[in-house]
C-alpha cells in the first residue's frame, strides 16, 4: 500500500508506544504474520486435527504427542495462539488502510497540473513539438482528444516562465483503479480474517471464558449431559458433527475440543429415513447420500430433504453437510469358537457399539473376565488378488524385460499396466477383547473363506495389539462343509492323548509291512514323540511350547547338524502322517465319513499343519465368527451456522478484484505544456510528459501514440524504445 514498510507514526506517547504503533502497523509486521499463518495452516492440513489423544502417541511417540497437546498443533485452528494472531494481523493490517487511505484518497483527486516544465523535461517518457494554433486552442483540443479516450483531464492557465505571455497546462490521468486495488486486497484480508474469527472457535471459548461452560469428558447418554457442557440453540456460530442412525433422530451437535467435546443444541432434529451409498470396483464409496426429514422444533414443521457430498441443505441458517457414513448399530449374530482345550462353543448375539461381559474359564487358572466390545462391521471387502495364482512365484530373476519394466513405471495413470484382480471377499467383523487390566487387542475376522490363491479356502482371523500395527492373520482351512468345524475337530483331537495314540496306531499299520514287525515299535514311538511335540504342552512362561517351532527346537537339541535335513524330512513326513490320521478319527467320532484322498483333501491338511501350528501362538482363547447380521446404517452430518461465510465471500471478492487492478490496471498520468512560439501567440510550443507506477513495453508504445496523435511527434521520443 506504500512505497515503504514503516508503519504509523504517533508524535505524542512513550517511546515504546510509538515504537510499538509504528511495529503494528508497518507491512514488515503483517508480512510477518502472514508468513506465520501460512506455516500454521500447512501443519493444520498435514497433521489430523482432533484426533484422540491415543493416536498421537500410537504415531509420533509420547513425548511428540505431549509436545503437540502443549501447544496446541493438534487443533491448529482453534488453538489461542491461532486466533491471536489472526486478531492480530486483522489490527495491523486496518492500521496500515488507515494509515495509506487518506494518502490514496487524496491522490486520486489530485491532477498535479502545477508541474513546470523543466521537471517535464527530466521525466523518462517525454517529447516535444511545434504547433500551429495558438496554446488555449490546442489545450483544449488536446485536453477533448484525452476525455474521448478515458483520461480525466484538468486545463490550468498561467503565465509562463520565460517571458511574457500566458501558457496552458494539460493535465491527465487514468488507471486509479489501482490504488483503489491496494484497498481492496488489503481489506479483503481484513475480512477474510473477520469471517475467520467469527466461523471459528472464538465465539465458542468466548462462552467457555466468561460463561462457565466447560467440556464434558464423560459418557453415558446425552440427555444426561449437565447444562454447563452445552451450548445454546441461539448460538451465534458452531462448527459440529452429528450421527443419525436410520429409522432415528437427533437434534444434539458434537463440538470436539482437545480436553473433551461441547454439546450444541440444535432449532430442529434430524432424522435418517434411508442412507444410499454406492462404491467403485475397487470397494471404494463413489456416492453416499442421505435422505432426511427435518422436525422444526418450534413449529413441528417436517421438512423432507436430501443432502448429498458438495449438496448441503439448509434451515434456519445452519448448513446441514454431508460427512460421511458409519455403522449405526449393526445386529451381529456370532458363534464363539473356542482356542484351548476343553471348552465347547457357544452363540452371542450384540449391536455394534455395544459390549458384553464374558468369563473365561478355560484360558488358566480360576476365572478371568473379558470384556466382548462389538466394534465395526464391513459388509463389503474389496480385495486385490493379482498374482496370487498357484503358478504365481514372485519375481522371474532370469526375466528381462525392459519395456514392460518401463511402462509399469511411465504413463498416464489410466494406463498403468499393473495388473489388478478385485474381488469382493464378502463382510467382515471387528471387535476387541479387553481384559480385567483394561488392556485391549483389536480382532478383524471375514466372514466367508478365501481362496487367496492357492485353491484352498481359508478364513481369515486378523489380531493386532495396537492400532497404528497391521494385523496379522490366522488362516484356518475351511473343511468340506465349508465352515472351522473340521479344523476345530482336529485341533480338540491334538489335545486329546488317547486320540493322538489311536492316530499313531493307526498310521503304523498303515506305513510297516506286516511283515516286518520289528520296525513297528520304533515308528510307534517317532510317531508318539513328533505329535506330543506338535501338540505341545500349553502355555510356559507366558510362550507356547507346540507346533512347528517345537518339532524344529527337538532338531536342533537333539540331531547332529548333518543329519538335521534328512532327518527332518523324515520327521515332517510321520508328522503330516499321523496328522490326517488325526483328523479322519475326528471324522469319525463326529459321525462323517472319511476324507478321500485327492488333492482337495491334501491342500486342506497342508493349511491345517500351518494353521495347528499358528493356533499355538493365537492371542486369545476365543475366536469370535460371524455368523448373521442385521446391518444398520448411519450417516455423520456436519452441522454448521457460520455468519462469517458471507463476510468471507466479500472478503474473496475484494480481494479478486484488488489483485486484479494491482496487476492489469496501470496508472498513468499525462502533462502537455502548450507556450506561445512568437509574439502574437498564434502557435505555440508543446513540451510532453508521462508517467507510470509501471515500466513496460505497452507504457512505452502508449506514449509514442499519443506523442503522435497529441502533438504531432513523428519520431520515437526521447527515452523511448
Amino acid at each position: 500500500m506504500s512505497d515503504n514498510t514503516q508503519g504509523l507514526r504517533v508524535q505524542s506517547g512513550s517511546a515504546a508506544l510509538r515504537a510499538g504503533v509504528e511495529l503494528l502497523s508497518s507491512m514488515r509486521f503483517a508480512i510477518s504474520l502472514l508468513t506465520v499463518i501460512c506455516i500454521a495452516s500447512v501443519i493444520g492440513t498435514v497433521l489430523k486435527q482432533h484426533e484422540p489423544a491415543v493416536n498421537y502417541v500410537n504415531q509420533f511417540g509420547p513425548f511428540w504427542a505431549e509436545l503437540f497437546g502443549a501447544i496446541q498443533l493438534n487443533a491448529v485452528y482453534s488453538a489461542w495462539w491461532f486466533l491471536l494472531i489472526l486478531a492480530f494481523l486483522v489490527t495491523s493490517t486496518s492500521l496500515c488502510i488507515a494509515r495509506n487511505t487518506p494518502k490514496i484518497l487524496t491522490d486520486l483527486k489530485v491532477y498535479k497540473e502545477n508541474i513546470r516544465e523543466q521537471s517535464l523535461k527530466a521525466f523518462h517518457h517525454k517529447a516535444e513539438a511545434d504547433l500551429n494554433e495558438s496554446a488555449e486552442a490546442e489545450a483544449r483540443r488536446i485536453g477533448t482528444m484525452l476525455a474521448g479516450g478515458g483520461w480525466k483531464v484538468r486545463l490550468q492557465q498561467r503565465d509562463t516562465a520565460a517571458g511574457p505571455g500566458t501558457g496552458w497546462m494539460v493535465a491527465a490521468k487514468a488507471g486509479a483503479a489501482n490504488k483503489l486495488g491496494y484497498i481492496a486486497a488489503h481489506s479483503a484480508i481484513v475480512l477474510v480474517c473477520l469471517g475467520g474469527l467469527l466461523d471459528g472457535d472464538l465465539i465458542v471459548r468466548a462462552q467457555m471464558l466468561l460463561g462457565g461452560k466447560t467440556p464434558y469428558q464423560g459418557g453415558g447418554l446425552i440427555a444426561d449431559v449437565k447444562p454447563e457442557h452445552r451450548l445454546s440453540e441461539r448460538n451465534p456460530t458452531f462448527r459440529g458433527n452429528l450421527l443419525v442412525a436410520e429409522g432415528t433422530q437427533s437434534s444434539t451437535a458434537i463440538l470436539n475440543q482437545s480436553d473433551g467435546v461441547l454439546l450444541q443444541d440444535l432449532p430442529f432434529a434430524i432424522e435418517l429415513k434411508k442412507f444410499i451409498v454406492e462404491h467403485y470396483s475397487t470397494g471404494m464409496p463413489k456416492l453416499f447420500a442421505s435422505e432426511i426429514v427435518i422436525h422444526d422444533k418450534a413449529t413441528g414443521e417436517k421438512t423432507p430433504a436430501r443432502v448429498e457430498v458438495n449438496h448441503p441443505a439448509s434451515y434456519k441458517g445452519i448448513e446441514i453437510y454431508q460427512s460421511s457414513f458409519d455403522d449405526g448399530g449393526s445386529h451381529l449374530k456370532m458363534r464363539a469358537v473356542p482356542m484351548v482345550a476343553g471348552a465347547k462353543p457357544f452363540d452371542i448375539e450384540g449391536v455394534v457399539g455395544n459390549s458384553t461381559e464374558l468369563t473365561n474359564k478355560g484360558g488358566g487358572p480360576g476365572s478371568d473376565k473379558l470384556t466382548l466390545e462389538f466394534t465395526a462391521l464391513r459388509t463389503i471387502n474389496v480385495e486385490n488378488f493379482a498374482g496370487a495364482g498357484p503358478g504365481s512365484t514372485g519375481v522371474d530373476v532370469r526375466k528381462v524385460d525392459l519395456r514392460e519394466s518401463v511402462e509399469s513405471r511411465l504413463g498416464a495413470a489410466n494406463k498403468t499396466v499393473t495388473k489388478k484382480e478385485l474381488r469382493n471377499v464378502g463382510p467382515s467383523v471387528s471387535y476387541k477383547l479387553r481384559d480385567a487390566a483394561g488392556q485391549a487387542r483389536e480382532f478383524h475376522n471375514y466372514m466367508l473363506p478365501v481362496d487367496t490363491g492357492d485353491g484352498a479356502p481359508v478364513f481369515l482371523l486378523g489380531v493386532r495389539e495396537t492400532p497404528s500395527e497391521p494385523f496379522r492373520y490366522l488362516r484356518v482351512p475351511a473343511d468340506d462343509a465349508g465352515s472351522m468345524d473340521g479344523f476345530l475337530r482336529m485341533k480338540a483331537a491334538l489335545a486329546d492323548p488317547e486320540a493322538r495314540e489311536v492316530a499313531v496306531r493307526r498310521y503304523v499299520a498303515q506305513a510297516i509291512d506286516a511283515s516286518r514287525p520289528e520296525l513297528a515299535e520304533q515308528l510307534r514311538q517317532s510317531a508318539s514323540r513328533a505329535l506330543a511335540l506338535f501338540a505341545g504342552r500349553g502355555m510356559v512362561d507366558g510362550k507356547p511350547t507346540g507346533g512347528l517351532q517345537a518339532v524344529s527346537d527337538f532338531m536342533e537339541a537333539n540331531v547332529p547338524e548333518a543329519e538335521r535335513a534328512r532327518a527332518g524330512e523324515v520327521l515332517v513326513r510321520i508328522l503330516n502322517g499321523t496328522l490326517f490320521e488325526l483328523a479322519q478319527l475326528s471324522r469319525q467320532r463326529a459321525g462323517l465319513p472319511p476324507l478321500p484322498q485327492d488333492e482337495k483333501t491334501q491342500g486342506f491338511m497342508t493349511q491345517a499343519v500351518l494353521s495347528l501350528s499358528d493356533a499355538q501362538i493365537y492371542p486369545a482363547p476365543l475366536v469370535f465368527e460371524l455368523k448373521d447380521f442385521t446391518q444398520v446404517q448411519a450417516s455423520v452430518f456436519q452441522v454448521a451456522r457460520a455468519p462469517g461465510k458471507n463476510i468471507v465471500y466479500l472478503g474473496c471478492a475484494l480481494l479478486i478484484l484488488g489483485v486484479f487492478a494491482m496487476l492489469y490496471v496501470r496508472e498513468r498520468r499525462v502533462w502537455v505544456w502548450l507556450a506561445p512560439r512568437d509574439g502574437d501567440g498564434t502557435r505555440s510550443h508543446a513540451v510532453m510528459a508521462l508517467s507510470t507506477n509501471r515500466k513496460t513495453m505497452d507504457g512505452d508504445h502508449e506514449f509514442v501514440q499519443l506523442a503522435q496523435k497529441l502533438i504531432g511527434a513523428t519520431k520515437a521520443p526521447e527515452g523511448t524504445a
